[in-house]
């Protein structure tokens, strides 16, 4: 063989058109196995969740005629354990080193509890109790799922790619809404409401097996020491970044739990709408979820990441204004509904993705379990006192006078955020910046 021949470079291999468009069709991160398994576990989960979402009012309502004081009673029930448990729950599992373990029991936990709902059916048992006991316990598991969620998040998202992984996140979790409410519709269409519940279940299941087939480095447990378990609050109310969006998110959360308390009974009952067409109305949420999650990176970057999580504090609750504005046929009120939620769809998707995103970059390593068990103590638990609110005022003043109450209400969340530094904040970088050793 001949020097030349020999020295002769090696023609690279002709690329497959089809394939590279495919590969730009995934996004990047989604070509990361660790990243893909819990990407899929969080979407199957979210699917089951937002059957649950509207299945578990209607068996209420409809199997057991539940009244708008008991509907505030029953979304109270679930998100209660924020209240009472998470900050406890964060600084347990920062003591722990098997997070995703937890996460996984968690998880198969919730789908036994589940499946008791229509078993207890079948046997003629069922009752409004079971119904607040199942979603009580359900709740305390979701409060440990999420406290270990928040460092697990981190270790399979690469450092700076926080807003592309909560996009996605987020994003498949608009694209269940999309999905969900309307197979909740459906499914109860065809079998009893309580049946339903076993898609749930078995949504439960999968997420816990994908969860088992990562094996990211988790932070390492803290050791413990005094103060542990006001160690998250203290961040929180000393870092006024964290002090701000908790505000905020709280405000906006009270009030539109209002509305999640009364959203069913008011459409089904003053509206007149079915379960499978009220499931359909609400997948227009999801759908605009969807087109919220493609535009906030765009968003983030062209007006910064501080002012884009402003928007979302306006964008999402504004919509749901239309919600008591609904009135007349089926076609003008179906109209408004799709509206609101598909507007309030958007800007709910805006907000989750700039905070999370914020708060991935900010709160340090060693910290993050307790800071999102304090922030979930104070934000989630003040959801049960906002379904509690919502009953009290639709039993009093009428459905429709409570929605718009809480409609207003709640576009006031904004004005926490606009004396803090959040408005100023460009990029996660720019909140990092801000990071406590």
């Amino acid at each position: 063989m001949s020097a030349t021949t020999e020295s002769a470079p090696h023609p690279a291999p002709a690329e497959d058109p089809v394939e590279d468009a495919g590969r730009r069709l995934i996004p990047a991160l989604l070509r990361v196995a660790e990243f893909r398994r819990y990407w899929t576990g969080q979407t199957i989960s979210a699917v089951g969740d937002q059957v649950t979402g509207i299945v578990l009012p209607l068996v209420a309502v409809g199997t057991l005629h539940a009244d708008a004081g008991w509907m505030g009673l029953l979304t109270a029930a679930g998100w209660l354990p924020s209240l009472l448990f998470a900050l406890h729950a964060g600084t347990w599992a920062d003591g722990r080193s098997d997070r995703r373990r937890v996460m996984i029991a968690a998880d198969l936990a919730r789908a036994v509890l589940l499946l008791t709902v229509p078993v207890a059916y079948l046997l003629d048992v069922l009752t409004l109790t079971q119904l607040f006991a199942v979603a009580f316990v359900m709740g305390s598991f979701s409060v440990l799922f999420d406290v270990c969620n928040a460092p697990l998040f981190v270790a399979v998202v690469p450092n700076g790619r926080y807003v592309e992984g909560n996009s996605l996140v987020n994003g498949s979790r608009a694209m269940s809404s999309a999905a969900g409410p309307g197979l909740g519709g459906a499914l109860v269409q065809v079998l009893a409401a309580p049946l339903a519940l076993v898609a749930d279940a078995l949504s439960f299941v999968a997420s816990a097996f994908a969860l088992g087939g990562i094996r990211p480095t988790e932070p390492p447990p803290e050791p413990r020491a005094p103060g542990r378990i006001s160690a998250g609050l203290r961040f929180i109310t000393t870092t006024p970044i964290m002090r701000a969006a908790l505000l905020g998110t709280a405000t906006v959360n009270l009030f539109t739990f209002m509305i999640a308390a009364l959203l069913v009974l008011f459409a089904t009952t003053e509206l007149g709408l079915s379960a499978g067409l009220l499931g359909t109305v609400l997948s227009a949420g999801a759908v605009g979820g969807l087109l919220g999650a493609a535009l906030t990176g765009r968003i983030s970057r062209r007006i910064g990441l501080g002012r884009a999580l402003v928007l979302g504090l306006i964008a999402y609750p504004a919509p749901l204004l239309l919600v008591p504005a609904a009135h007349g046929g089926t076609l003008p009120v179906v109209a408004l509904l799709v509206a609101a939620v598909f507007l309030s769809g958007i800007g709910v998707m805006i907000l989750d993705i700039t905070i999370g995103s914020l708060f991935a970059a900010v709160i340090p390593d060693r910290l993050r379990s307790r800071v999102a068990g304090a922030y979930q103590a104070v934000n989630y638990g003040i959801r049960p006192l906002g379904s509690l609110l919502g009953g009290l005022l639709g039993s009093t003043l009428g459905l429709r006078p409570a929605l718009w109450v809480a409609g207003i209400g709640a576009l006031t969340s904004f004005l926490w955020l606009l004396p803090s530094p959040i408005p100023g904040l460009r990029s996660p970088a720019d909140a990092e910046a801000r990071k406590a050793p």
